[in-house]
């Protein structure tokens, strides 16, 4: 007799699988026939690439639905969105920035509230990071940012020094003008140069002074005060508006358009003006930088010797009565959106702004070496009326009581506050060219 534990699957076929094996093996041939049809789908990108005896299968072009999930990853609405308190401060302070211009410092001129240091702006459908400098150091490795306008301009170039500071100093490395009107500082950590040229019409214009008081803008040519210098230049930040609203004669050409607000002219406004000053802006970058090598995209973050140009939105102000009497920009908390609309010149000017973007973007389409880019502020700023130096704009004003004659600022804002929200959503901006053009 056979030993009982003898297990009889080992030594010799069952009965049963003599005979079901046969038709097993049929039912398995149509799979291992498909798997054998599928299976370079299943390779990892490496094993395609590095296979020798393997076909290599392109990617399957992106569907509609899928090209609009990333738009939706590589861009975002700023603009709409709410301020938020946060218990988070600012990254520097009034004493650990030396380029804040003092009529801004609001810390060191005496203004006793602390709270409009302590809000964020929240967009609805997208999250704003915190200005973070290393990463900013990390994207314009070797690049050149440039900041063209009016005071505002310098207003948020002074809040990015400010910001960047806080990882890597900056060194002036060139002044010149009145009240610093042209300065350019390098990072050496990281070879980033900053500047900033006044220019507060973008085209060449003559300022207004007291023996003639109104501005003379030429609109069809460019001011070459900061446009010698685009070709050194990878990223332009435009800021401009609040000068448009002074008296001005307007040229085209030896042609006299018109006039705002003064005499012996025919009054024709300023918006369709501002529209011009922006298209010959515009246009002049496109033609000027169309020849330069398209990018490359790989080789570098933003590529080559291409150029994005950003225009800062139009920033309202915030006067609720004269400039020099007491109270004129009181508020000491942020608008909520039901509380106050976007409307009148602040919309309209702001309409103006985005159109030329729009137009000057389907320009440039067909070069592939250019973005022209809106930094949509507007709405955000209308709802901080609280962000201003007001009388702050002198140190401490009321240190003998309250004077008949108390300037205020209701234009420009503290150092640190609002503004440094424009440069958490520049950052956020080329974070995400980056992130596309991966």
């Amino acid at each position: 007799m056979g030993s009982s534990n003898i297990n009889p699957f080992k030594d010799q076929p069952s009965s049963f699988a003599k005979k079901f094996l046969p038709y097993t093996l049929l039912a398995l041939l149509p799979v291992a026939l498909l798997h054998l049809y599928l299976y370079p789908f299943f390779l990892s990108p490496t094993d395609q690439l590095s296979s020798n005896n393997r076909v290599i299968i392109p990617s399957p072009p992106l569907s509609q639905e899928e090209r609009k999930k990333i738009d939706v990853r590589t861009s975002c609405d700023y603009r709409n969105g709410k301020w938020v308190p946060t218990k988070l401060g600012p990254l520097y302070n009034g004493t650990t920035c030396g380029t804040i211009k003092q009529g801004q410092n609001c810390m060191i001129f005496g203004r006793p509230d602390k709270d409009y240091l302590y809000w964020k702006w929240t967009p609805k459908e997208c999250k704003l990071p915190r200005f973070d400098p290393r990463t900013f150091l990390k994207l314009l490795k070797n690049k050149h940012i440039a900041f063209v306008g009016d005071s505002l301009a310098r207003n948020q170039l002074e809040s990015l020094l400010c910001l960047v500071a806080t990882a890597s100093n900056p060194n002036l490395i060139y002044t010149d003008g009145e009240d610093n009107k042209f300065r350019k500082w390098n990072f050496p950590s990281h070879n980033i140069t900053v500047s900033i040229y006044w220019s507060p019409f973008l085209v060449r214009g003559i300022e207004k002074t007291l023996e003639k008081n109104f501005n003379t803008l030429y609109l069809d040519s460019v001011d070459e005060r900061w446009a010698s210098d685009m070709d050194h230049i990878d990223i332009l930040v435009l800021s401009v508006g609040h000068w448009y609203l002074h008296p001005a004669v307007y040229y085209y050409g030896d042609s006299v358009l018109g006039c705002h607000y003064c005499q012996n002219y025919t009054e024709i406004g300023f918006y369709d003006v501002f529209g011009k000053a922006l298209n010959t802006t515009f246009q002049t970058v496109i033609e000027r930088r169309s020849g330069s090598d398209p990018w490359p995209g790989s080789e570098s973050e933003f590529g080559g010797s291409g150029i994005s140009v950003v225009l800062t939105t139009f920033s309202p102000a915030h006067f609720e009565g004269e400039w020099d009497k007491f109270g004129a920009c009181p508020k000491i908390k942020p608008y909520d959106e039901s509380e106050k609309k976007l409307d009148g010149m602040d919309f309209d000017m702001r309409k103006v702004e985005l159109e030329q973007v729009k137009f000057a973007k389907l320009k440039a389409e067909k070069f592939g070496n250019m973005r022209f880019e809106a930094l949509d502020v507007t709405k955000l700023a209308l709802l901080r009326p609280d962000g201003h130096p007001g009388p702050y704009m002198n140190p401490f004003p009321f240190a003998n009581g309250i004077a008949d004659r108390v300037p205020n600022d209701c234009v420009h804002w503290c150092l640190p506050g609002a503004i440094d929200t424009w440069n958490e959503i520049l950052l956020d901006v080329m974070k995400r060219w980056k992130n596309k053009g991966s």
